[in-house]
């Protein structure tokens, strides 16, 4: 064996009782090995932390919230970063070892090369089951949490927004001050949306105080002295308070803490059961209300709004009862995309024996991102629709293992 133009026999030994055939060649450190570890610490904080920034921003919450969110952002963050951090782990381990012909040299010693890739193959797998577990916590206990967080630091967020630009506002209503003084809100004027045929109320006052209700998800302002406009309707004045009471819940965040997507997974094969017999119980009913119209001949009902109605409502409890067949595939199977990285990434970085560790990284990366992403969306796309089965989810993992197993016995024969 050569070493930078010194031959070192087999089995030589330093003083020390060193292995001299272990060494790396002369002049090469550890650095890129002391280096990954603070690599994949730094690039899952900079996507933790850009997550942090962006909910926060876009909640327009203070320091003191954004670290209240945290460990409702945290388990979001390593779902996506676990995957990605474990292949450049294991394509940098195994790409060093093929490029000082360490898998060469466990070979011609009559060893299999499964002996070095199966303990990594084990921590895939168990590193899999954690982010199946994240995947579960980050949208049934995290997105509530996020909320929760925000809803309860609402008062407070107004008032900060009121004092630096005089204005706040969300999708509810908007407030514009003059000045704030302690918990007055001085020449305050209160624009509110109109909700479905609730119209549009815009109310003038001398003063105003937020006190927010998280009990009841609601902003309570208390308005003195002022005027009330309704829009095409009546106008009014009020010496005294009037009080308004603003949801702080979105009518559409509401319907969307309702979807698949944000229930636990131990909740979701009661849901299957409940809208499978549900939508049996409207198919028979719509079934002997077409006989019943039949049987009389009033064809025209046939073709009326209240048939519509009632297929669109069958339309709609199948698509619900779809993405609920969807989501448990969903999770598990981009949680198991760490260990079919893995199962790629090794055996291929084997086979490069490319010494630049990021190149091989990213030689691995990029067929799994040209193949496997297009795969997983192409694939709960469909299912979510009811075109393609469930089970489709799992193309990109299928399709990953078979090139896997191909690149591993190339390894395993050459």
């Amino acid at each position: 064996m050569e070493d930078s133009g010194r031959s070192v026999k087999p089995g030589c030994k330093s003083q020390s009782g060193l292995d001299l055939t272990r060494l790396p060649p002369k002049g090469h450190t550890n650095r890129p090995m002391n280096t990954l570890p603070r690599y994949v610490l730094f690039e899952l904080n900079k996507v933790f932390i850009v997550g942090v920034v962006q909910e926060g921003t876009r909640q327009n919450l203070p320091l003191g919230q954004l670290v209240n969110l945290i460990p409702y952002i945290l388990p979001d963050s390593l779902r996506y970063t676990l995957p990605v951090s474990l292949l450049l782990a294991t394509t940098t381990v195994y790409a060093r070892m093929a490029g000082f012909n360490e898998i060469v040299a466990i070979k011609s010693l009559g060893i299999s090369p499964m002996v070095i890739l199966w303990p990594t193959y084990i921590v895939a797998f168990l590193v899999s089951l954690v982010t199946v577990c994240l995947n579960d916590v980050a949208v049934s206990w995290g997105r509530h949490g996020a909320q929760r967080v925000v809803t309860e630091a609402v008062e407070e967020i107004a008032y900060s927004m009121l004092r630096s630009q005089h204005s706040y506002s969300t999708s509810r209503f908007a407030i514009y001050v003059k000045r704030v003084e302690g918990r007055r809100l001085l020449c305050t004027r209160l624009s509110l949306e109109p909700i479905g045929k609730t119209p549009a109320i815009m109310i003038t006052a001398e003063e105003a105080e937020l006190r927010s209700d998280p009990a009841n998800n609601v902003l309570k302002i208390f308005l003195r002295n002022g005027t009330v406009r309704v829009e095409g309707k009546i106008s009014y004045e009020f010496p005294d308070v009037d009080e308004r009471e603003i949801p702080l819940r979105d009518p559409r965040e509401e319907a969307e803490s309702t979807l698949p997507s944000w229930l636990p997974l131990s909740v979701i094969p009661n849901q299957i059961v409940k809208h499978t017999e549900l939508m049996r119980n409207l198919r028979q009913d719509m079934a002997v209300r077409a006989t019943f119209d039949l049987v009389r001949g009033d064809f025209g009902r046939l073709s009326g709004a209240d048939w519509a109605c009632r297929a669109e409502g069958l339309n709609a409890v199948q698509s619900h009862l779809s993405r609920l067949l969807t989501e448990p595939h969903r999770r598990w199977s981009t949680g198991f995309s760490c260990l079919f990285f893995v199962w790629v990434g090794a055996p291929m970085a084997i086979r490069l024996r490319n010494g630049d560790l990021l190149t091989s990284f990213f030689l691995c990366f990029l067929p799994i991102l040209i193949v496997y992403y297009p795969l997983l969306v192409y694939g709960i796309d469909g299912s979510k629709h009811g075109t393609i089965p469930p089970c489709s989810v799992w193309a990109g993992n299928v399709l990953l293992f078979a090139w896997g197993g191909w690149l591993l016995r190339r390894v395993m024969r050459y």
